[in-house]
């Protein structure tokens, strides 16, 4: 497909696609929309930032806008396509799509997550939405408290199935699959198929048709990727040296837990980088104030851990920092996902110390690309670091570019030097001498027997 034109959607949603600037559907989407069109199951599989919201979003906003549903009042406004996603952001970006998308047909939508108060979303949903975007634990809520009704329900998309997977809301997931009519169309969407994610879509999607626009875990080619090695303890001195040597402007950096998190955005603050952090422990103003300030440029980093890997979209971010990798290699493709979207230019950069090379290496298997290394002039890394996190340099600092070349090798295999405080011996550059042969021990004198004998207790009789 050249353009959207050629997707055969209605005018009110080419319009309001012109209005956003886009004028040719990325891969997922010219795959997905025609087959979403013609009603048909789709299992999606396609790395974050290609555009595949969209890819439901307008071909579902379409069907519905045609096929007005006779057994309800327009009136009430039924619910008649539910999205679910596993995280807050997640949700509020899928609905700003459906509304941006949809804002000049006569089709309501809403988000209802945790974290908020209820009671607006309550009351959103008695006026009536044909879109609902929820997350799972939230909309079990309402289905509990009876404000919500998923009988006409007519088109379910399941948003990150992997994501789902891994933070255990499938069970949930199945309970609302259960509350929905038999007859419907189902659309499935995630960054990775593996077999789990295939069984689940076994279970609730018919005769689906496969849309995967790319292989398994890849990383977007736009994204330029780099390591730096460097020492544990002095990760948070580097991450504050590139940031201002290089004059950074909205850097996204992830580490592993919230306590990190909200650390790192305080050292970095007292570094003189304004900073602020964001995670599960935040509630949803609180996140959704630090984000707002992030993209507006109030703040130059803003620090996450995983829960925001998923779902933020921020457009044209130049840069993300994993401070910490990530223990599933699969979370590395959806960290740097944030950057390089809809084909921009982005980098990732990983700060990497000696402990975490078998990571590195998991990851590099994962998407299946060497990642270059280089060395940050005054943060070496550990004298004990493993070949591999060594073996692929790109770029030399000017200190190694004053050695020679040919000596590489060995440096790489030589045993690694002592600390400074360790035996001297063993520090010192040179061999020691060899030991003195040691003095032969002098011939013990006789005791007398008397001496003996009161040593042994006594002689035996007879003797």
């Amino acid at each position: 497909m050249s353009s959207f034109a050629d997707l055969n959607l209605l005018p009110e949603l080419l319009k309001a696609v012109a209005e956003q600037g886009y004028t040719e559907p990325t891969p997922i989407q010219a795959q997905a929309i025609p087959l979403v069109l013609q009603g048909r199951d789709v299992l999606g599989g396609a790395q974050t930032g290609t555009g595949k919201t969209a890819g439901f979003t307008l071909p579902l906003l379409h069907r519905l806008a045609r096929h007005a549903n006779a057994s309800a009042s327009p009136a009430r406004h039924p619910v008649r396509a539910l999205i679910l996603t596993p995280t807050r952001e997640l949700a509020a970006q899928v609905e700003e799509s459906v509304r941006t998308y949809g804002k000049y047909l006569a089709l309501r939508s809403t988000v209802v997550f945790g974290g908020v108060d209820i009671k607006p979303q309550v009351a959103e949903l008695r006026r009536g939405v044909e879109f609902l975007v929820a997350t799972p634990g939230r909309l079990l809520d309402h289905v509990q408290q009876k404000t919500v009704n998923l009988q006409q329900v007519e088109a379910f998309v399941l948003d990150e199935a992997d994501r789902m997977l891994d933070m255990g809301f499938i069970p949930d997931v199945r309970r609302i699959i259960a509350l929905l009519p038999k007859q419907r169309q189902n659309l499935l969407f995630s960054a990775t198929l593996t077999q789990d994610i295939r069984t689940l879509a076994d279970s609730f999607l018919h005769a689906p048709v496969l849309v995967q626009v790319a292989p398994q875990n890849t990383a977007a080619e736009s994204v330029r990727h780099v390591v730096h090695p460097v020492r544990r303890e002095r990760k948070r001195e580097l991450l504050a040296y590139l940031v201002q040597s290089r004059e950074l402007r909205q850097v996204l950096v992830f580490t592993s837990t919230r306590i990190g998190a909200n650390r790192l955005a305080y050292q970095l603050n007292r570094d003189g980088i304004h900073t602020t952090a964001i995670h599960g422990d935040k509630s949803q103003p609180e996140r959704l104030q630090a984000l707002d300030d992030f993209k507006s440029g109030k703040v130059r980093v803003l620090v996450a851990t995983d829960v925001a890997a998923r779902g933020l979209d921020i457009e044209d971010l130049p840069h993300v920092v994993n401070f910490e990798l990530p223990g599933a290699p699969e979370d590395y493709v959806h960290r740097i996902g944030r950057t390089g979207r809809a084909g921009a230019s982005g980098e990732a950069i990983s700060l990497v110390c000696a402990e975490e090379h078998e990571r590195l290496e998991a990851i590099e298997k994962t998407i299946r690309l060497s990642i270059p290394r280089k060395i940050v002039p005054g943060f070496e890394p550990d004298g004990r670091v493993a070949p591999s996190m060594m073996s692929k340099p790109t770029g030399r600092s000017d200190a190694q570019d004053r050695r020679p070349r040919h000596g590489d090798r060995d440096r790489l295999t030589r045993a690694p030097q002592p600390a400074k405080n360790a035996d001297p011996i063993f520090s010192s550059p040179y061999q020691p001498a060899p030991a003195a042969a040691a003095p032969s021990r002098p011939a013990l004198a006789p005791r007398p027997a008397r001496q003996v004998a009161a040593l042994l207790g006594g002689l035996p009789k007879g003797k």
